[in-house]
Order: C-alpha cells, then structure tokens, then sequence
C-alpha cells in the first residue's frame, strides 16, 4: 500500500491540510478567546466567517476595494457587526444560563444565513487569486497565495496569543472574566472590555473569512460545515484554551490530510473519533491545565 502513495498525492495532501488547519486554527482561537473571556459558546461563528467573505467580494464588486483592502476593512466591519450583536443580544442575556447564549447566537446564525442566501443564492461566487503563481518544489507546485495563507495564520495566531497572555490588556481581560468587581474598582470599563473582546473573536473569524474567499467559493453556507470541526477542534484542544485551540487546528489540519492519503473514508470522521477519545480520557481538553 504504501508503495502506492506518491510524493506528489502525500506532500499535496498534507498542504491542504496544513491551510485547513490555519483556518481550523484561527477560527477556534477566536471561539476560544470568546468563551475563555466571556463565557459564551459562539455558534454564530461560522456565518461571522462568512461575512468577512462576503465582504470582500462586496468591496471588490461594488467599491473595486482590492484583497488587500479587505483584510483590514472586513474584519473591522465584522468585528463592528459582532460588537453590536454583544450590546444587543448577548448582554441582555449575561446573567442567565450559557444556554440562553447559545441559543441566541445560533438563531442569529440562522437569520443572516438565510438573508444572504435569498439575497446571493446558494451558488458559489468567485474571487480571485491576489497572489498568483507558485514554485515549483520537484514533487509538488506550491501556489503563492496558499504559502501566504498559512504564514499569514500562524502569524496571526502568535500575534494574538502573545496579546492575550503577554500584554496588560490581556492580563486586563482575564481579570475581568475572574472578578470584573475588582477591575471595575481601578477604574476600567468591563462591559466595553467584554464587547471589545467579542468583536476581536468575531474580528478574526471575519479575517479568516477574507483569507479563504479565494481559496474557496464565497457561499451562504461555507461556515456551517467547517464550524462543526472547529467546535470538535476548540474540545479537544481545551474550551477557553487559546493555545491549545491554536496548536490542535493545526495537527487536526494535518490528521485529516494524512488519513485522506492512507484511508479516505474516514477523513471527515477523524476529527470527531479524537474528540470521542479526548471526552473520555480528559473531558476538559489536552489543555485544560493551561490558563486560557
């Protein structure tokens, strides 16, 4: 069998699986940041990532703002959205059950979904390359753009892992999850900490929206599937763990790659057979001993 496997097929695989698992990466930080500072499970994280895709191609489309606009415009105007939807939705919800959280952000998901989908339709739409070209390595063409999305995401993610733990605004942050009574008492607005820290979670989902618009089709629906994994990724890394978040999207990324190669109909399960297994021997994730 494994004389059959070519260094094309592998090293082909295990590049898609390792711009899969940026994005699994950087979406599951950004639902790590949220619930390790805010204590809310995000299921409208998918279509967050959605918008951000859509963005961009309304800015290309309508306002002819190229790619390298919208990777900071969208997730700014995304990142505005989800500070909106905080104020609005998920603040009048605070001191009730997480259930209650959950529940609203899961019909909000639904709501913008289907806006989008009668608006667009369900079809794909394009969106080009800003990168184009590749090099070619002898056993495999790498294209550019795609080297590009998978430094670009393990930049941002360092980024803002070294922000969180690192900066005093993220020591600000982590205190005001723990006892917002006593951060409040020096002075600092927790609630506006709270909504600044949603919008930096839907903020990146946005941005891994505009990095994934030409990678895959921009559609109503691109969120929904991928979330499922992200949610599986953000357990068995440890939920509110924001490096354990970041390190399991990536070797979830390549588990998927390399099962793709030596047995393909278990490629889509496999993320969900290492959560079955974490739950069982450490329900708390990998790396729940890690403060998030």
């Amino acid at each position: 069998m494994f004389d059959m496997i070519s260094p094309q097929l592998l090293f082909g695989q295990l590049l898609i699986g390792l711009i899969n698992g940026s994005f699994y990466a950087m979406l599951s930080m950004g639902l790590a940041i949220i619930f390790g500072l805010m204590n809310v499970v995000n299921f409208a994280h998918g279509v967050q990532y959605m918008l951000g895709a859509f963005c961009a191609w309304l800015l290309l489309n309508y306002l002819g703002v190229p790619y390298w606009g919208a990777l900071i415009i969208a997730p700014l105007a995304v990142g505005a959205f989800g500070m909106l939807m905080e104020r609005l939705v998920l603040r009048p919800l605070q001191h009730l059950d997480h259930l209650y959280a959950l529940l609203a952000t899961y019909a909000i998901a639904l709501i913008v979904e289907g806006l989008v989908r009668q608006e667009y339709g369900s079809t794909g739409l394009p969106y080009a390359a800003p990168i184009s070209g590749g090099m070619n390595l002898g056993f495999m063409f790498l294209p550019y753009y795609r080297l590009w999305v998978v430094v670009f995401s393990i930049v941002t993610c360092a980024g803002t892992w070294l922000l969180i733990e690192y900066s005093k605004l993220g020591a600000y942050l982590r205190a005001a999850n723990e006892n917002p009574n006593i951060v409040e008492s020096f002075g600092i607005n927790v609630p506006r900490m709270i909504t600044l820290t949603y919008g930096l979670g839907v903020g990146l989902a946005a941005l891994s929206g505009v990095l994934a618009a030409p990678i895959y089709q921009v559609s109503p629906s691109m969120g929904s599937g991928l979330m499922i994994t992200v949610f599986a990724v953000v357990v068995i890394g440890g939920i509110g763990s924001i490096s354990g978040a970041i390190v399991t999207g990536y070797i979830l990324g390549l588990a998927e790659a390399i099962t793709k190669v030596f047995y393909p109909e278990a490629a889509t399960t496999v993320a969900f057979v290492v959560m079955i297994v974490v739950l069982l021997l450490k329900p708390n994730g990998i790396f729940s001993s890690e403060k998030a």
